[in-house]
């Protein structure tokens, strides 16, 4: 067909996003599509519609070859449909950005039908939900679907692909968020047990404060689970009963305040925070023990503690050994003669000296053990370059500095053990804790006023976590069947000496006003007052009325409960210990065991569901908080909690 003198059909009537690669020309009455790739004409008539312009674009050989260099080249260029190079001038932070003109308002434009070509088919709305599923999944910004190579890869990876807005992908991770929550709302509504409530501060661009507070609970099948519940902004200006306030609304807005059983906190946090929120769900009756066990505080939170204790007091003797390796680092020479001398003075190490990140509070322990182990080196080292190597630590500091590498290295091994699992139930921690309170007690004997001083200083701050946590973790020692309540008899006499037999007691008394209130919350106990209706065979009961062994229920019940019975408890303590070994899983033998402890089973799950430790395995050194990732948290408060609390449920789901 000659087509010289057709005339290019420019109509705000062609939607489609086909037009994207075709011209509609004009000759005569007849109306052409012509591909812009390969230059084949195609029926360009209304009535012909677009579905063979479809199929020819997925054979098109030359549009499947052409990439970002094509489109940026212009050949085609129409009033509205021309591919051009845009500079945009957004305040100084913009550079020259490409922009593809011709994908216009139709990318707004969302078809929920599915879209057929050939053996081929494009779900929009649900590919519209996969790309904000991987936005959320993976950190990534908002506005990567407006940047220019993105366009263009979807473009030539499915051309039917309507791409979507900014405002567009942003309503999408709405949305998602709204049925995930639904989902977690109804696992938290279904569950046998209480729930455990942590809370964590977190900072974002210019210093915005937010709190995040997440749910930790064992579910049906004794699995160990937590779920982000809220993700809100804080104004550090708030009062501290603002504070509570906060905390109890998202808690009731779940609709757990009557399920919780404790929250988890810093060491820092305040204690009238604590006693607010305390207060108002005792009020209700909602916790076991009159809150005994509602305030727990994160045991790694309290070793960081300790830890930023020990190293100020090592600061000064810090900066030396950092700048002592960074000399022998300086130059082949020095490494050269450090290690010459260390064969010398038959220093054998498989370590080799390395500068800490401050950030890191391990690496700065690992930083002086390695020094410690090359102290010999050093000091020789010292008698020929006593120049440059000046700022060596003198003999006393050396030894202060090996006394207090050990606290951070006993810290350090505590600290792994709580965060070597991801989710660790709370009976670990007993024996772990106790360790470190015998460390204390002997550190505090030092004849060094300056090591003296500082462990001191250190046992007050890990007193008053034993204040608040001490029969949270000694009740889940005793749940362990390894250890019951032997591990408690075993490390009480030499902690407390004369005290141990009232502090003991203390514990027992508080296990069993717990056994007792479980019993109460039980579905056993309300088999009496079953067996009521069951006997008068109250009509539209559900139950066959004609079950001639009612009455033998009734009875077993009644002989049940007679003085001669043995609760859970008591068959749980008298019975032999569980033998020790590496495989152990705690939850799985309350699992296997529940059907003989029913009751004991209940307080196990709700005890060892405890986080005696919140902090997430990839920051449990940072010396910082933990911060928001740049490309969400310029975004809106709303906005910020959708995007985090929908990653955490997304990647609770895939992991599961």
């Amino acid at each position: 067909m000659d087509m010289s003198d057709a005339v290019i059909v420019n109509s705000s009537r062609l939607k489609s996003i086909v037009w994207n690669d075709f011209d509609r020309v004009k000759k005569g009455d007849t109306f052409v599509a012509i591909c812009r790739h390969c230059k084949k004409k195609l029926s360009g008539s209304s009535t012909s519609g677009t579905s063979h312009l479809r199929n020819h674009l997925i054979r098109c050989q030359r549009r499947s070859t052409h990439g970002i260099a094509q489109y940026l080249s212009g050949r085609d260029k129409k009033k509205e449909g021309s591919l051009a190079l845009v500079n945009i001038d957004e305040e100084q932070k913009k550079d020259e950005v490409l922009s593809l003109v011709n994908l216009k308002n139709e990318q707004e434009q969302i078809k929920n039908e599915s879209v057929n070509v050939a053996n081929s088919s494009l779900d929009q709305r649900r590919s519209q939900f996969d790309l904000a599923r991987m936005i959320i999944l993976h950190n990534y910004p908002l506005n990567m679907v407006e940047h220019v190579g993105f366009k263009v890869f979807v473009r030539n990876l499915q051309p039917l692909f309507e791409l979507v807005t900014y405002n567009k992908v942003e309503a999408d991770c709405m949305e998602i968020y709204v049925k995930e929550k639904q989902k977690v709302y109804e696992i938290l509504d279904k569950l046998p047990g209480k729930i455990s409530v942590s809370a964590d501060m977190w900072t974002g661009l210019d210093d915005a404060a937010y709190l995040s507070l997440t749910a930790h609970y064992i579910d049906e099948d004794w699995q160990l689970q937590k779920r982000i519940l809220n993700f809100v902004t804080i104004d550090p200006s708030h009062s501290e009963d603002m504070y509570s306030e906060v905390i109890m609304n998202c808690l009731m807005d779940w609709d757990i305040d009557r399920k919780l059983f404790s929250m988890i906190f810093d060491s820092c946090t305040s204690e009238n925070i604590v006693d607010t929120i305390r207060d108002r769900l005792s009020q209700n009756r909602f916790l076991y023990c009159n809150g005994q066990l509602f305030d727990v505080r994160c045991v790694v939170d309290l070793l960081h503690c300790m830890a930023q204790d020990a190293l100020e007091a090592l600061s000064e003797i810090t900066l030396k050994v950092r700048e002592s390796i960074h000399y022998v680092k300086s130059s082949e020479a020095t490494q050269s003669m450090f290690n010459e001398l260390a064969q010398e003075v038959q220093v054998v190490s498989q370590n080799c000296l390395c500068i800490d990140n401050p950030l890191k509070w391990n690496s700065t322990y690992l930083m002086l053990e390695v020094a410690l182990e090359y102290r010999k080196v050093f000091s020789h080292m010292l008698n020929q370059d006593p120049v440059n190597l000046k700022f060596l630590p003198s003999d006393l500091e050396w030894d202060r500095a090996s006394v207090i590498t050990s606290f951070l290295k006993l810290f350090v091994e505590v600290t792994n053990v709580c965060t070597r699992n991801k989710h660790p139930t709370a009976n670990i921690f007993f024996p772990e804790i106790c360790d470190i309170h015998l460390q204390l007690i002997e550190w505090c004997k030092n004849p060094d006023y300056y090591i003296k001083n500082l462990a001191v200083k250190m046992r007050k701050k890990f007193e008053e976590y034993l204040e608040k946590c001490r029969l949270g973790l000694a009740v889940s020692a005793m749940l362990d069947p390894r250890f019951k309540l032997k591990l408690l008899e075993y490390y009480y006499p030499q902690l407390y000496g004369d005290s141990v037999t009232e502090l003991l007691d203390d514990v027992f008394v508080c296990i069993k006003s717990l056994y007792n209130e479980h019993s109460i919350a039980s579905p056993l106990s309300s088999f009496d007052q079953g067996m009521d209706w069951q006997v008068s065979g109250v009509p539209g009961s559900g139950k066959d009325s004609r079950d001639r062994l009612m009455g033998f229920d009734k009875y077993l019940n009644e002989t049940s409960q007679g003085e001669g019975s043995t609760s859970d408890l008591d068959k749980y303590l008298e019975e032999p210990l569980f033998p020790r070994n590496v495989d152990f899983n705690i939850l799985n033998w309350w699992k296997v065991h529940t059907p003989r402890y029913p009751i004991l089973s209940m307080m196990a799950r709700n005890i060892l569901g405890i986080p005696m430790s919140k902090v997430a395995a990839e920051s449990t050194f940072d010396t910082r908080g933990r911060t928001v990732d740049l490309n969400w948290s310029s975004l809106p408060p709303t906005t910020v909690q959708a995007l985090m609390c929908s990653q955490d449920w997304i990647r609770s789901e895939l992991e599961s």
